[in-house]
């Protein structure tokens, strides 16, 4: 009995063993079938560890939190915007208080024509000058409320320009030349600014104008500017000289060119009405009302090759350039 019993045990064991085998056999296969590389399509996607999905939820969570805060802030700093238009408040002081837009730097049409150029940026204004003619081609600057309220006094000494390459234009060649040293930037507009002063007065900033003009009716479409300016809170402003001649007068020791006329463009900007003038003086004896020499804007791109306020939305620029609008009021 007891050697039959332990032969039936003998093959029990044997049989479980066979079976373990045979379903390690039969898992294997099936695994290897599932996920082998020859099977694509059929395996399972390997998952991702639970660390690596609390990982990317916690990080997409704080972009979408990021997200959220910049929309809200943006919305807040649009309240004021969106109320504007609503409401078609737009204040003076707002418009005073805007950030800087350089509205009044030019481009150009026809860009070989000012091959000779060296842009130079002021503290109040930027100037392109001219090596040929030493004159510059055109100055502009922005001129605020907050601007025509300072209290600089005039400089009064002009000098060469320190970063302009030798040789310089010098006080001495204007001397009994018979003209102006003539302001383009003018240094009443720079009193808000000991540097932007003393800057008004470098010689790439002045060009020979005949005395009358200089302090006659140019002068006086400079008061006029700053009239606009505290009244609309901020305009822009670019002026310069116009060569009709190709062989134009010279003076000095240095060869400067005389210009036979002078242009001005003036941008009075806000979304109700904004306003483009142009003005064109010629280089003579002559007193005359300011509306005589005003000009649409397109006239004095189409003399110059210039494109006053491009950065303006076209259909903006289009209108207002193409007109020549009433003088507004002073202040």
């Amino acid at each position: 009995m007891k050697r039959k019993n332990k032969k039936r045990k003998k093959k029990s064991g044997m049989k479980w063993k066979f079976l373990f085998l045979t379903a390690i056999i039969l898992g294997a296969g099936i695994y290897y079938y599932i996920f082998s590389s020859n099977n694509e399509g059929v395996g399972l996607p390997e998952l991702p560890d639970k660390s690596d999905i609390q990982q990317t939820l916690k990080k997409t969570a704080q972009e979408a939190n990021k997200l959220k805060d910049g929309l809200i802030a943006q919305a807040e700093n649009l309240k004021p915007v969106i109320e504007k238009i609503k409401t078609g408040n737009d204040t003076e002081t707002d418009r005073t208080e805007a950030p800087k837009l350089n509205l009044e730097i030019p481009a150009y049409t026809y860009p070989g024509k000012y091959k000779n150029e060296i842009v130079l940026h002021r503290t109040g204004y930027t100037v392109s000058y001219n090596v040929y003619y030493k004159n510059p081609n055109w100055v502009a600057w922005e001129l605020t409320r907050e601007e025509t309220k300072g209290e600089t006094d005039r400089y009064d000494k002009f000098m060469p320009d320190p970063d302009l390459p030798e040789p310089r234009v010098v006080h001495k060649d204007y001397t009994r030349s018979g003209y102006d040293r003539g302001h383009m930037a003018p240094a009443a507009d720079m009193k808000w600014s000991k540097q932007a002063m003393i800057e008004s007065f470098y010689m790439s900033n002045i060009c020979p104008q005949v005395g009358n003009l200089n302090r006659g009716d140019w002068n006086d479409l400079e008061e006029l500017c700053r009239d606009w300016a505290e009244k609309y809170g901020r305009i822009y402003i670019a002026c310069g000289p116009i060569f009709d001649s190709k062989s134009p007068k010279r003076i000095g020791e240095h060869k400067v060119a005389v210009p036979d006329r002078f242009f001005k463009v003036i941008l009075i900007y806000n979304r109700k009405n904004p306003i483009a003038m142009g003005f064109i003086f010629k280089n003579i004896a002559h007193s005359q009302d300011i509306e005589k020499y005003m000009v649409t804007v397109d006239s004095v791109e189409n003399v110059t090759g210039m494109d006053f306020f491009s950065k303006l939305p076209d259909n903006v620029e289009n209108r207002i350039e193409s007109i020549i609008p009433e003088l507004p009021g002073r202040k």
